[in-house]
């Protein structure tokens, strides 16, 4: 355990040691990596722990600098946890990597089963403790983080003190299918408005698509193709989302003596928007995080897809139609063109063909909720289906919803100390 000062905060490094199964305390043992956060001059002080879930998944607790954004805000009054989920950043990574370790690719599934929301919780279950004296603590749950937080109601509210969720309110019951029959048409959406702002950007799109599909170039390994480029409107979910993917667009071409060609500019920033090197359990997990029950999720995203033909870049190309992007959505292909991926591409294919996922929500124990829960719900959220959230937040008993389209699904990063405060307010008026 290590402590270090930034302006206006102290941060101590913890590890944990957990069980990678639940049900066999005694069995193999991981790490679980958390970074505690107090204000300085408070350090000494006896505060309420508060406990940081990150979207996702796959991804590790945002790394501060100081008081940056809503931690300034939420170490006036607590001591804040940024947990590294199991897998991810510190907390025994899972990756191209690592996973070898366990064996052959169904070793590997069989290993990631066990890095679902079910024992995220059941890890913060056993870090409480440790921490609090055994006292309940608040949950700051974001998108993925929120989904956790919902599991923890279901699975351990008495851990709980209160819960704050930001755009993370998973549908209760819906299959995979589900999740993306309600995802295209949304990013349908986002891409309409973002070429009504940019129309230039429509023939700047196809003229990228073309030169993809003839020339398939590679970057630093990673292949780039129609799909992977299409799949860059997962930018139009953030708040700058359309500005910064136009920004990327104007960039594309070059003249060399060669003739025109994509420039090396963007081409890697094509790449790094792809890669899933820093977070290859979003692509390895992303459709489990819905698996419940004895249907695979079976590829769901690429499946579904097919009912939107309308995406279908080589079709746009051959008439005069605008390439349409896609969004939060994983395929088999990203297993054949990230490097990063490519050697797990058999074991997400066992992932997405499991047929033995435990349900993840009570929903008798949510109906009879105690604990003061309180979700900012972003209207125009490309990620998160505004209808299946409203419909949980209704099936949890006192519930506050903030509904607004004044942030898209980062606005716990955009609006910063002003989202905590107004969920803050909603749960303690349950108090």
């Amino acid at each position: 355990m290590s402590s270090y000062r930034h302006p206006g905060i102290v941060f101590t490094d913890r590890y944990f040691t957990v069980p990678l199964d639940h049900t066999d305390p005694g069995g193999e043992q991981i790490k679980v990596f958390g970074r505690e956060a107090v204000a300085s001059g408070k350090d000494g002080e006896e505060l309420p722990w508060l406990v940081y879930l990150e979207g996702g998944p796959g991804f590790g607790a945002r790394r501060f600098i100081g008081t940056e954004a809503w931690l300034g805000r939420a170490v006036q009054e607590f001591r804040v946890l940024l947990l590294d989920q199991r897998g991810t950043g510190l907390s025994t990574p899972a990756n191209r990597q690592t996973l070898p370790l366990r064996g052959g690719p169904r070793e590997q599934a069989d290993y990631l089963a066990h890095f679902r929301s079910d024992n995220i919780v059941r890890d913060c279950e056993l870090i409480r403790p440790q921490l609090t004296g055994g006292e309940p603590w608040t949950v700051l749950g974001q998108s993925f983080g929120g989904f956790c937080a919902v599991r923890y109601l279901s699975a351990a509210p008495e851990g709980l003190k209160a819960v704050l969720i930001t755009g993370g309110l998973p549908s209760l019951d819906a299959h995979a299918d589900d999740v993306y029959r309600a995802a295209y048409p949304r990013i349908e959406r986002k891409v309409a408005a973002h070429y009504a702002r940019y129309p230039q950007d429509v023939e700047r799109a196809r003229e990228i698509t073309a030169h993809l599909a003839e020339h398939r170039p590679e970057s630093a390994g990673h292949r780039l193709t129609p799909e992977g480029f299409q799949s860059l409107g997962i930018m139009l979910g953030g708040g700058n989302g359309s500005h910064q993917l136009h920004y990327l667009l104007e960039n594309a071409f070059v003249r060399t003596p060669l003739g025109t060609e994509l420039s090396d500019t963007f081409q890697e920033a094509m790449r790094t928007a792809n890669s899933f090197a820093g977070h290859p359990l979003y692509a390895l997990m992303h459709e489990a995080i819905y698996g419940q029950g004895e249907q695979p999720t079976g590829w769901a995203a690429e499946r579904v897809r097919a009912e939107f033909p309308q995406f279908d870049a080589a079709t746009a190309l051959k008439g005069d139609g605008a390439v349409l992007f896609t969004g939060e959505s994983i395929h088999p292909w990203h297993f054949e063109v990230d490097p990063a991926l490519r050697p797990l591409r058999e074991t997400a294919g066992l992932l997405a063909s499991r047929t033995d996922w435990a349900p993840l929500y009570d929903t008798e124990r949510l109906a009879a909720n105690e604990v003061p829960v309180a979700a900012a719900v972003y209207h125009d959220d490309m990620y998160v289906d505004t209808g299946h959230a409203l419909r949980t937040a209704e099936s949890i008993r006192g519930l506050r919803t903030w509904v607004t389209n004044e942030f898209e699904h980062d606005g716990l990063r955009a609006g910063g100390p002003r989202v905590l405060d107004r969920l803050l307010a909603l749960v303690r008026e349950d108090v």
